[in-house]
């Protein structure tokens, strides 16, 4: 071979080395390390960090409504920074995160990712309610990072201490019960206000008339959903007693559940709630 046409294939394979460095680089840099990478945010919100469409769980906030969504590393977050509390929580749990062992988290804490005033732990202190999770600390056993982030102030709720114990915590156990079942369940979840809540705290954290939650599964191929509502007060019921169709609770809050899907299977599956998927 010429002298020149080694001079060539060493400039060629330089060449193809740095096309392939960059080509590399520039991948590493769109690919995320986070659940909280797999959502999509509605036109309008802020957010932390880069989501995608495939999180069917995220919902869109159609009610006028202040909004900060921010994406945590196990679940996204739409902040109300006039109620101080969130419009919603969203998060995928499969059945490999029920078998986590974690140990529970001692210390609420406010979000670092708020923007503007997240309450404090002094604004529950005194108070006649309870920090209620949205998105509970016991789904979040299969890493560090979710439990920590589970103790966020900005996924948390003045709620009845009766309930948070009681039929709150029972619809969260069923939860990680149907994810084991099912493989996995999309999961929002958060309150349901009055026009003019009460308030607790010197950040006036405003204190829900209600909570809502609303799962999606799939099940033989065939998708299948269900939503509950629960005053925010003592007592005690069976779950089904709480059972609503998907519709019924969008009508309450103002939120589109599960707009992901297909417009069809949307429309079927909230319409109704079939109870006897969920073993109620």
């Amino acid at each position: 071979m010429a002298k020149n046409d080694n001079s060539f294939l060493f400039v060629l394979i330089i060449i193809v080395v740095f096309l392939a460095g960059a080509y590399f680089l520039l991948n590493k840099n769109d690919s995320g390390d986070g659940k909280g990478d797999r959502a999509e945010v509605p036109a309008g919100s802020s957010t932390t960090s880069q989501l995608t469409p495939e999180m069917l769980e995220i919902p869109v906030l159609k009610a006028d409504r202040p909004e900060q969504v921010i994406a945590h590393y196990a679940y996204t977050v739409s902040y109300n920074p006039d109620w101080c509390v969130p419009n919603w929580v969203a998060y995928e749990l499969t059945r490999e995160e029920t078998r986590g062992n974690v140990p529970r988290a001692i210390h609420f804490e406010p979000d670092p990712d708020v923007k503007g005033v997240c309450p404090t732990y002094r604004d529950y202190s005194r108070s006649d309610y309870t920090r209620g999770h949205m998105a509970p600390a016991g789904d979040m056993k299969w890493d560090t990072t979710a439990m920590r982030e589970s103790f966020y102030l900005s996924n948390v709720c003045p709620q009845d201490e009766n309930l948070n114990d009681g039929d709150w915590k029972e619809l969260e156990e069923m939860a990680r019960v149907w994810a084991g079942r099912f493989g996995s369940v999309y999961i929002v979840c958060g309150p349901i206000m009055s026009g003019n809540p009460e308030t607790i705290g010197r950040n006036h954290v405003a204190v829900p008339d209600a909570f809502f939650k609303v799962l999606l599964c799939q099940l033989n191929g065939n998708w299948q959903a269900i939503g509950f509502v629960f005053e925010n007060k003592p007592g005690h019921k069976k779950l089904i007693k709480y059972g609503r169709t998907v519709d019924e609770v969008e009508q309450l809050t103002g939120i589109d559940f599960f707009p992901a899907l297909d417009d069809e299977i949307e429309n079927v599956i909230e319409a109704k709630a079939d109870f006897s998927v969920w073993n109620l």
